[in-house]
């Protein structure tokens, strides 16, 4: 938690290079992703989003920690990739927030998980709006789409978004993941194929799980 925090200061301050620093330390701990996902840079955000809730901090300020905590990010996942040989599995995920919505760090993190499960991954960002969703989906024909949504009123874009890409052909699975599921209940939008993952060590659990990808021809 303590670090977590010294983070979040370090990003409200656009620090990247001391950022940085407190991260390495992690990783010389060897602390392993999953970790450092969960209890650094989530719990730093979530302390910068805090204090945005609560006026102390500006829309500018949660910017800059946002889009520093962003950096780091990619330079994490470069930095492991290598430090450490990650041989790919043949298998494909794509990485996309519904329409509206602009929070995207923590599937992020999540796009990162799967890379280091030798996944092959294509990470779309926030805001990709159904159409655009599908017509990527069925050039590229992905093993698994992970979709995420951090606002409640955004939970209303999961039923169009799970009943179209259930019927892509390749039948990827569909994984529904963001904060908001550690306290509410989205099953009805979904299908018994969708899968809800409430946090990242749901997804690790999962992908430790199937160290292959997955099966597209049966339903999760």
């Amino acid at each position: 938690m303590e670090k977590g925090i010294a983070l979040a200061q370090l990003l409200l301050e656009g620090n990247q290079e001391d950022s940085w620093v407190l991260i390495e330390e992690q990783r010389k701990a060897h602390r392993d992703s999953l970790y450092i996902y969960d209890s650094i840079f989530t719990t730093a955000m979530r302390h910068v989003g805090y204090l945005w809730e609560t006026n102390n901090i500006t829309v500018a300020d949660e910017h800059l920690a946002s889009s520093t905590c962003d950096f780091l990010l990619a330079r994490y996942l470069w930095q492991q990739k290598k430090d450490h040989h990650i041989d790919p599995i043949g298998k494909k995920a794509m990485f996309l927030c519904v329409e509206n919505e602009q929070h995207y760090l923590g599937l992020k993190m999540t796009s990162q998980l799967f890379s280091e499960a030798g996944w092959e991954t294509r990470f779309h960002g926030p805001n990709l709006p159904l159409e655009y969703v599908k017509k990527a989906a069925e050039e590229w024909k992905p093993d698994a789409i992970c979709i995420s949504f951090s606002i409640l009123y955004h939970a209303e874009h999961l039923e169009p978004y799970i009943k179209e890409l259930e019927k892509l052909p390749n039948r990827p699975a569909i994984i529904v993941g963001g904060r908001l599921l550690e306290k509410y209940e989205f099953a009805r939008h979904g299908s018994d194929r969708t899968m809800f993952m409430k946090n990242l060590e749901g997804v690790k659990n999962w992908l430790d799980r199937h160290p292959h990808g997955v099966k597209t021809s049966v339903g999760y």
